[in-house]
């Protein structure tokens, strides 16, 4: 089997058909969107999209303990993690809410556009986090959208005080821990990637400044 393509993604992610489906039609359309905005990285194969993207992303959804009710994805781009949770919450805890925060009109246009046609329901927020009202997240997710101790003022204000944060981070996180923790008290647990040897998820609780 390849490392990368649907059957590696399948094999870890174990959907059933009809969420399979679901995710062989967004990466349709990313595919097709990503012509004309920037989604992912150039030079990606399509088949390592739904291992480097959608499988790097579901990794998450067994960390949010307790299936909470609503998820906050904040710089959500391409929809990773964000909208790819959203779509494996759909058969796997419907009563599940996501919103998805995204300041480009362009690419909040596209998560919208995969919304619709994926039949989910996704709130999608063409909004800078910075200027939103406080969101009240069970869960708040990011993607190599800023270094910690940037997300962490984000995590603070749109968080319920029981709420936690999932931060997908690469090789340098421990730097970032290090420095966040000048200003920010917070409680830690890293979780290895299954995706990238060097990089890491965070799952931080308990967040408040010093």
């Amino acid at each position: 089997m390849s490392v990368d393509g649907e059957a590696a993604f399948q094999e870890k992610a174990n959907v059933s058909r009809e969420t399979l489906a679901r995710f062989r039609q967004y990466h349709e359309i990313l595919l097709k969107w990503n012509q004309k905005i920037n989604l992912i990285s150039a030079g990606q194969t399509p088949e390592a999209i739904w291992t480097r993207h959608f499988l790097d992303s579901v990794q998450l959804f067994d960390l949010a303990a307790n299936k909470p009710q609503d998820w906050v994805d904040i710089g959500a781009g391409g929809g990773f993690p964000g909208l790819v949770n959203a779509i494996l919450a759909a058969e796997k805890a419907p009563d599940m809410r996501f919103a998805l925060v995204e300041a480009d009109a362009r690419k909040a246009a596209f998560l919208q556009t995969v919304n619709v046609k994926l039949k989910l329901s996704v709130e999608v927020i063409n909004e800078r986090v910075e200027n939103l009202e406080p969101l009240r997240a069970d869960i708040l997710s990011a993607r190599a959208l800023a270094p910690l101790p940037r997300l962490l003022p984000y995590a603070e204000r749109h968080l319920r005080p029981d709420g936690m944060a999932l931060f997908m981070k690469g090789a340098r996180y421990r730097q970032e821990v290090e420095e966040a923790l000048e200003n920010w008290k917070f409680r830690l647990q890293e979780y290895p990637s299954i995706t990238n040897g060097e990089a890491v998820i965070l799952k931080l609780g308990e967040i408040r400044r010093v």
